[in-house]
């Protein structure tokens, strides 16, 4: 696939990375050459320094035969303006905007083809606060992510020495959680990747993805943990864009305390928001922390623009007694170095809005994809089309389809359709004998993402398929 990515921030390198190591044909545009530089030596990607929005730095960028244009620069009028001409002088037949302000994705009408002619829109910093609300909502979690619309949630924890599942093997599970269907995607330890057995044992340490019906996750993660504590006091440090949405959307569940260090903006923050308390100040000052009662605070939130002092204040807030920490970290090898640490979870904002983006690319009905430990996995979600002659998965038990090793089907979704609307969804974990029916939502574990192209090539349809 040609592929056009405008704009070489933390996202556009994100998706730049990910989409070049499947032999796409990729071509970053933006003006600072001296980054483009970098990235082609980097990446070995064609580059072209200019303005996203001009005809012809599009030109030069190959827009006449380009098959997708993914605008992410920093500004939403450039994205859109970007997409527009796409469409008007060059028919480019996909386009992706980033718009991180919401007044334009309220009113649809303006991203129509008659209009700024943007397919499909993300908002990363919108991405970010919804997983961050996930985390908080399961608080000893690595990982949320949900599938077919919130019925299937995948779920990665840290195994801890007490939780009623560590010791024993998997196939244990079925005593614990007799009435309940889960499936052990897989499990990483000390960063290597586990093929689940029957006979495998969890052991202290172990990060385990857990897929399961939403409404039982809890009681799987009880099998990996001592016990969760409920949380009720959070401090954010930070209240930027994401800062500010997360504190709105969960002020009137928790007890919640916004730190920021400049003024004008501290003065905005406390007019726009109802509960939430709003302190002027620098979140890596031991005193104020202090004086604040870091030692009850449930969840420390660092989402700052720096993300040096997010490590640094979350660190200190863990060491003065804050039960669980966050920090939002932009590179990639940061968040491998720190995590675990002081640092219960570093999250990176160009690895979680990613997933987004990469439904838009795959090959195939790919409804959601997650990109899982900072990038080294995935999972999909993937529609089943065809029938048994055309395709290589529907008609058949799991069993006798050819899966790379390393890929495991955890679970499959039916659903029941009446006039046209989805009436009810069954959530099935999957045995070796079951088989796999036309239109089936399949939810995919791959170990590595180098097992993601094959798996594509898994799920095509044959070409008498229409």
């Amino acid at each position: 696939m040609k592929i056009i990515i405008l704009g070489a921030g933390q996202v556009g390198t994100s998706v730049a990375e990910n989409l070049v190591s499947e032999a796409n044909d990729i071509t970053l545009v933006d003006s600072n050459a001296e980054l483009l530089e970098q990235l082609r030596e980097r990446f070995e990607a064609r580059t072209v320094c200019g303005n996203g929005a001009s005809p012809t730095t599009l030109r030069e960028a190959g827009a006449d035969d380009a098959d997708l244009l993914i605008a992410v620069t920093q500004s939403d009028e450039t994205n859109l303006c970007a997409c527009k001409v796409a469409r008007t002088l060059f028919n480019l037949p996909t386009r992706i905007a980033r718009l991180r302000s919401g007044e334009f994705v309220d009113y649809p009408e303006l991203l129509a083809p008659d209009n700024f002619a943007v397919d499909f829109s993300i908002c990363p910093e919108q991405i970010v606060t919804d997983y961050i609300k996930r985390l908080i909502s399961f608080p000893e979690a690595l990982q949320v992510l949900e599938f077919a619309e919130g019925t299937v949630s995948l779920i990665g924890v840290r195994a801890f020495e007490g939780g009623p599942l560590v010791g024993h093997p998997l196939k244990a599970l079925r005593y614990h959680l007799p009435n309940i269907e889960v499936r052990i995607a897989a499990i990483y330890r000390n960063g290597e990747a586990l093929i689940p057995e029957g006979d495998t044992i969890i052991v202290p340490g172990d990060e385990v993805f857990c897929l399961a019906a939403s409404v039982h996750i809890r009681q799987v993660m009880r099998e990996m943990r001592r016990g969760d504590h409920p949380m009720r006091r959070i401090m954010i440090a930070g209240g930027g864009n994401i800062g500010f949405r997360l504190a709105r959307s969960i002020e009137q569940d928790y007890n919640v305390k916004l730190l920021d260090v400049n003024k004008r903006r501290t003065q905005m923050l406390a007019t726009s928001l109802d509960r939430t308390l709003v302190l002027r100040g620098d979140s890596t000052d031991e005193k104020l922390l202090e004086n604040e009662g870091i030692d009850e605070i449930d969840l420390f939130v660092a989402l700052t623009n720096d993300e040096e002092d997010n490590i640094m204040s979350a660190s200190l807030a863990k060491r003065m007694g804050a039960r669980r920490t966050l920090a939002l970290i932009n590179r990639k090898s940061y968040v491998d170095l720190v995590q675990g640490g002081p640092i219960d979870i570093a999250i990176s904002p160009a690895q979680i809005s990613i997933g987004t983006l990469l439904a838009h690319v795959r090959r195939g009905d790919v409804v959601a994809v997650h990109s899982l430990r900072r990038g080294a996995a995935e999972a999909l979600e993937i529609v089943a089309h065809g029938s048994s002659s055309e395709s290589k998965v529907v008609g058949k038990p799991i069993e006798e389809i050819p899966l790379p090793r390393g890929v495991t089907i955890g679970a499959i979704v039916r659903n029941e359709v009446r006039d046209e609307r989805i009436v009810r969804r069954e959530v099935i974990m999957p045995h070796h004998d079951t088989l796999i029916e036309q239109d089936d939502h399949i939810i995919v574990f791959c170990t590595h993402k180098k097992l993601v192209r094959q798996v594509e090539k898994l799920f095509q349809v044959g070409f008498t398929f229409l």
